[in-house]
């Protein structure tokens, strides 16, 4: 390994989880990662070797049979995963916002509940904020509950889009408009926790939901990304998280900003592993009688795929830490979603030119990590959005005094 991306201070637990996790990485990822992206299989195996080593209860409170780890340990976890194969940490990270939800804002009966069978991934978590035509504007959500004649359950009605996870979850977490009569749209938003049963089409546990076949995308394969249809769905309203309506929204965004450390952590893996092949490549490739890593137009490429990679790097534990300390980090959260994301970009870029025309064959793993880093610029919120909320809170810090 070398000498990139490493995170000073951390614990002898860390170091053996991270030390645990990049072995399991190098043996059973990235070996069948490119295969199985090509045939948009979803990773199972893969899936039950995470089980078994209880990364699906990383973040989970011990007393919820859980590890009990920090968002950092987490982050640098998704890091080593991404750098194997995007798709799944993928599977992790939306389980792990849902985890983190219900633990944060759920009532002590949902934390029963759901805590301890996510731990162990019997229960696995799906996240759902957008909508076909929603965009950035959660304000604008469409899909409404409403409140049946008994008072005790609420019905669903309308269409959910970009589940990642959407057909193999057993509960999600789904962002709907309900009618609290407050002025503000962000506080008519309510979370309701959905379980059902895995699978596609009509669910059979949950009468009027559908979750339709997997999206058709150009990276990012394996994962299942999926819609969710609402059609009078009947929920009862211990099933709002939180047990208090209205209050989805900030439940929602404070699992963004976890999900905005992830989507950072995920691009510092897969440009990680940009890095390695492009840097591999290059002392193996011969032009003009020499490695082409001997040319400097190479080296100076290198120098400045690994600058990024470092800096992305220590910008995502600084976010990681920041939240783990207790205090607010939507402002670092956003700066490593933004930094971290482009730069992966820009990275990926790098080493598919140094490749040459062999990095067009799906032969080199290079073609496949050039069709999943566009997800991370979009994904948890596009740079604009991050350039928005980063550029407020810099407002907010140097406001100046009237």
């Amino acid at each position: 390994m070398g000498r990139l991306a490493q995170t000073e201070g951390l614990t002898e637990i860390q170091q053996d989880i991270l030390s645990t996790v990049r072995s399991f990485v190098d043996k059973e990822i990235i070996p069948v990662a490119t295969e199985l992206e090509h045939r948009d299989e979803y990773p199972a195996d893969i899936v039950e070797g995470m089980k078994e080593m209880g990364l699906f209860g990383l973040m989970i409170p011990e007393e919820y049979g859980g590890l009990g780890e920090s968002l950092l340990t987490y982050a640098l976890v998704v890091e080593e995963i991404a750098r194997g194969w995007m798709s799944v940490s993928g599977i992790v990270n939306t389980h792990f916002i849902v985890a983190y939800m219900i633990n944060a804002h759920g009532t002590q009966e949902q934390k029963d509940y759901f805590l301890p069978r996510m731990a162990t991934g019997e229960v696995r978590g799906a996240f759902s904020m957008s909508e076909p035509g929603l965009g950035s504007d959660v304000a604008a959500i469409s899909t409404k509950a409403v409140k049946d004649e008994s008072g005790e359950f609420y019905v669903l009605n309308g269409q959910k889009m970009w589940l990642t996870n959407g057909g193999t979850s057993t509960v999600i977490a789904c962002l709907v408009k309900t009618d609290e009569g407050a002025s503000s749209p962000y506080k008519n938003l309510t979370t309701f926790l959905i379980e059902k049963t895995p699978g596609f089409g009509p669910n059979e546990s949950v009468p009027g939901l559908t979750v339709p076949g997997k999206i058709d995308k150009m990276g990012y394969k394996g994962v299942d990304t999926t819609e969710l249809v609402l059609q009078d769905v009947k929920m009862p309203s211990n099933r709002i998280l939180g047990g208090v309506p209205g209050r989805g929204f900030y439940q929602m965004m404070d699992g963004v900003e976890v999900g905005r450390v992830n989507v950072a952590a995920r691009g510092c893996g897969v440009a990680q592993r940009a890095f390695e092949l492009g840097i591999r490549y290059a002392q193996q490739r011969q032009t003009f009688g020499k490695k082409i890593a001997e040319h400097q137009a190479i080296q100076f490429k290198l120098a400045e795929m690994a600058t990024k990679v470092e800096a992305a790097h220590q910008m995502m534990v600084m976010a990681a830490r920041k939240k783990d300390s207790g205090q607010r980090n939507d402002l670092e959260a956003g700066m490593a979603k933004y930094l971290a994301s482009e730069y992966c970009k820009e990275v990926v870029e790098d080493s598919f030119r140094i490749h040459g025309g062999y990095g067009f064959s799906k032969e080199y793993e290079i073609e496949r990590l050039y069709r999943e880093a566009p997800m991370l610029l979009i994904g948890e919120g596009t740079a604009e959005i991050q350039k928005m909320i980063v550029g407020r809170r810099l407002l907010e810090e140097y406001k100046l005094a009237e």
